[in-house]
């Protein structure tokens, strides 16, 4: 579970990052919408992992603080560029 939450975290910022780099305002929003999949799917491990118990919800509820802040931020920038 770590190791996905690893990759969907970091697939976020790639994508978003591919997605500026192709300078092409359709592919951007394309690559937007994989970034915010990716954000979705770190919410849900984080979540998972909060209520597993295996990590202090003290210690994971920042960072799920964080990362449904960064859905909210996608989605805006997804209304942007559409």
């Amino acid at each position: 579970m770590f190791v996905q939450l690893q990759r969907a975290s970091l697939s976020v910022q790639l994508n978003i990052a591919e997605g500026y780099a192709l300078r092409s305002k359709p592919r951007l929003r394309s690559q937007l919408v994989v970034a915010f999949g990716s954000a979705t799917e770190t919410v849900e491990l984080l979540e998972m992992i909060r209520d597993s118990g295996c990590v202090p919800e003290s210690v994971v509820e920042p960072t799920l603080g964080k990362a449904n802040e960064t859905c909210a931020l996608l989605l805006g920038l997804l209304k942007h560029y559409s």
